[in-house]
Order: C-alpha cells, then structure tokens, then sequence
C-alpha cells in the first residue's frame, strides 16, 4: 500500500490535516509500504512539465488575467484557449521568459481536427469528450508550482500506479490527465469513479461544513471498532449483491468488485443531535457481539481506564463479565456510561428502571430477596433464580416484577442482560448492598 499526500496547494495543507490522515488510517489498520508527499517531488512534476513544453503539447501564457489561475480564464463565460499565446513564437516566448516576466505553463489541448478524449471506466462505463470542451488548462502556476492535474500524473507515472480509484467528481479531470499521459507517452492506468457521499439534503460532504461526520476520529472517540467502520464505509454506494451487511474485512477483500458499485451517490444519514449514521451504529453492535471475546476484553478495558473508572474484577473474571455486557451495548463507550453500575457506585437511575421499581410490592419483595440470599450457600444464576421465582410466588408477583425490579436496582437501567447474569456479574457483595438500598 502507497500513501501519498497531494500537498502542492500550500494554502490548504497543514500540520494538523495531515495527522488527522495518519491519525485514521492507524487507527483503521490501513497501514501502508511506501509513503510520498508530492511536495517533496516538485523537481520530478517540473522536470516533467517542461518535458511536455519541449514536446510541442504546452506553451507559456504571460496573459495577466491568467496568471496563478490554473482551469479558467477570463471571466464573462467559458473559456477554453489563449489564441494569441498558442501562437506566440518560440524565440519570443523564451525572451519573455528569460526577461522574467510571468507566466502560466498551458497544455495545448490539440485542436486542429474534431477528436474525442475516450476511456473505459471501470464503474460509469466509457467515458467521451470532445477536446473543443476540453480549456487549455495549466501545469505549472505562475510561481513555479505544479497544478493538481500535473503532479497527480508526473506521480502516477513515476510510482507506476496502475489504478485510479477516486470520487466522481474528478470524473472530468480525466480526460485532462489522458492528455497529459499521452504527452509523456505514458499508459493510462484504469480509471474508477465512486459515486459520492452526501448529507441528507443531498449536499455534497464536506470538512468545512460537516465536520464531526466526514472525521473518521469521531467514530474512533464515539467508541466504534474500526473493523465495523470499515464495514460501514463500504457499504456507503457499493454491496455484494448478496444482501450481506456485516462483513469481516478479509470477506469484505474476498467479495470486493467494481460490479458491485453503485452509480448513484450514497446518503450518510446524520442529523445535528448525532453525527454518526444509524447504520454504523446497528453494524458496530453486531461486530462488538461476534468478535472474539479475546480481543474485545482489552480495547473493553481501555476505553473503561480510558473513562477513568477502576475495573473491580480481576484478569480472570473480566472476560467474562465483557461477554456478559455486551449482549445489549452499541459502541465501546457504552461500556463505561451504560454499564457504569458494574464498575463503580455512583451510576445513574434511568426513569424507565425506576418506573420499574416503584411498582406494588417490588421494593419490599427485592429486600426481602436479598436477604435470603444472603442467606444462601451458593450464588449462582440458577440458585439466584430459583429464589427469585419462589419468592415472587409466595407473594403473588409475577417474576417479570422482581426480575426487572432487581435489573433496576443493581444497574439503574431498564434494559440490559439477563437480571441473573447481572447478579453474578456484580457479585454477591455488591448485589446484597444494592438490594438493602431500594
């Protein structure tokens, strides 16, 4: 795997970006072989810009309106070719030049018949356009600095990219780096577009306007596993056409095709009180119930540290206990505000499990409970629930009451796994104190 970062646009390229880069991608596990910043090859880009001058396929432009521009021209409508620079001598150009008066380097889009810039991409099928639509649009900025168009394809060639896989939006710029390709008689890779992300109301994400959403960090602080955002990014305009959803990531290899990408753009589903996507949700609850306890146990306990909150069980009662809670959590971060009773004391009563409480005769029935168990030699699942049962008839309880009753009192939750799993989990201490309590 290459990472390489497109930083020739000075303006937009900061410290703090490109950790975030670094940041999601190891947080991902999409590590990579090799590493390029294209501000480290100018020498290459320029070197290969000037090679397509010498070739006779671009020419300075020392127009003012053009200068530091890179795809448009004068305004008052679309603009397509310079005439008067296209046709400026050789000798006059170099004198410009040498008396260092600016310029813009321009491809020369060739225009002396009817030609039609074609190529076969891989998800949107063949792709044509007329080179009379096509601007003579820059290499080289005024400053010296290579445009996106000229870098992007002085790097495909030299690192010997054999794919390009982007968004649709760059669909355009296509025929552009076909051009500047065949000037350097270089072959083209395949071309693959994917159809873009977009909020609810259609827009177009972006890091300006959507922030939180378009962070992979925010789902690596919202407590996700990054194999089931993986998952989730997948699934946003592609599927296997099999109606699977949650994949591991070698599935997710072993499936992968260009076939199986949508044409249209996928909606992220997110409103202001929520950033992240329901669907990501529901995937990353599924992943953190399948995966082996073994490895969910540890990335449990950090983010419970993480939280600062102690773990009362020792290395041999914790895996257990994270198999028992994560039957009904979503995220990591449920584990130390959902299941905050089973670390510490101070926990917060939901209504809904205080409703549960206050029904006839439960607050009585759950003291009563704990005594006798207290009482009793074994505290086991079975034994808590046999005296459970027992007692609830004796007092003509339905066991409903006394098994969602003692959830509430020993959790403060109204939903969570079974009240007797919840028992053994806590211990007997702990669960005898809680009960005296209600």
């Amino acid at each position: 795997m290459i990472l390489r970062i497109d930083d020739t646009d000075v303006e937009r390229n900061t410290d703090a970006s490109l950790q975030s880069i670094f940041d999601g991608l190891n947080w991902l596990g999409l590590t990579w072989d090799e590493f390029y910043r294209q501000s480290d090859r100018l020498e290459l880009h320029r070197e290969m810009a000037w090679r397509i001058f010498a070739n006779g396929h671009a020419y300075r432009d020392f127009t003012p309106a053009h200068q530091g521009e890179e795809d448009r021209g004068a305004a008052g409508g679309p603009w397509l070719f310079n005439q008067e620079a296209r046709d400026l001598s050789a000798e006059e150009s170099q004198r410009r030049a040498d008396a260092g008066e600016p310029f813009v380097l321009r491809f020369k889009v060739p225009r002396d018949a009817p030609r039609y810039i074609k190529f076969p991409d891989a998800v949107y099928a063949t792709q044509s356009k007329s080179v009379n639509d096509i601007e003579d649009f820059a290499l080289l900025r005024s400053n010296g600095m290579p445009t996106y168009h000229m870098a992007s394809c002085a790097d495909d060639i030299d690192i010997k990219i054999t794919h390009v896989i982007r968004g649709q939006d760059h669909l355009s710029n296509t025929f552009k780096h076909i051009l500047i390709m065949e000037a350097l008689g270089a072959l083209a890779p395949v071309f693959a577009h994917l159809p873009l992300l977009v909020a609810p109301d259609g827009a177009k994400l972006s890091k300006r306007k959507h922030g939180p959403v378009v962070s992979v960090m925010t789902y690596e602080a919202a407590g996700f596993l990054p194999q089931a955002y993986i998952n989730f990014l997948c699934l946003l305009g592609w599927s296997p056409k099999d109606n699977r959803e949650q994949m591991s990531r070698q599935q997710l290899i072993d499936v992968f095709s260009f076939e199986g990408i949508n044409r249209s753009n996928a909606v992220v589903n997110f409103s202001e009180a929520d950033p992240i996507d329901p669907k990501a949700h529901w995937l990353n609850s599924q992943h953190l119930r399948a995966m082996p306890i073994e490895e969910l146990a540890p990335m449990v306990r950090e983010r419970v540290e993480r939280a600062g909150l102690p773990i009362p069980y020792t290395e041999a009662e914790w895996p257990a206990v994270v198999d028992v809670l994560r039957t009904r959590l979503s995220t990591l971060n449920d584990f130390a505000v959902l299941a905050r009773a089973y670390f510490v004391d101070d926990y917060e009563m939901v209504p809904k499990a205080s409703d549960n409480l206050n029904v006839a005769g439960a607050r009585e029935a759950l003291r009563e409970l704990g005594a006798r168990l207290a009482a009793t030699e074994e505290f086991t699942e079975a034994s808590i629930e046999a005296e459970l049962r027992k007692l609830a008839e004796e007092r003509g309880l339905k066991a409903g009451v006394l098994i969602n009753g003692s959830r509430a009192a020993l959790t403060g939750q109204p939903v969570g796994p079974s009240a007797f799993h919840v028992f053994t989990a806590l211990g007997r201490g702990r669960s005898l104190e809680r009960l005296a309590k209600v």
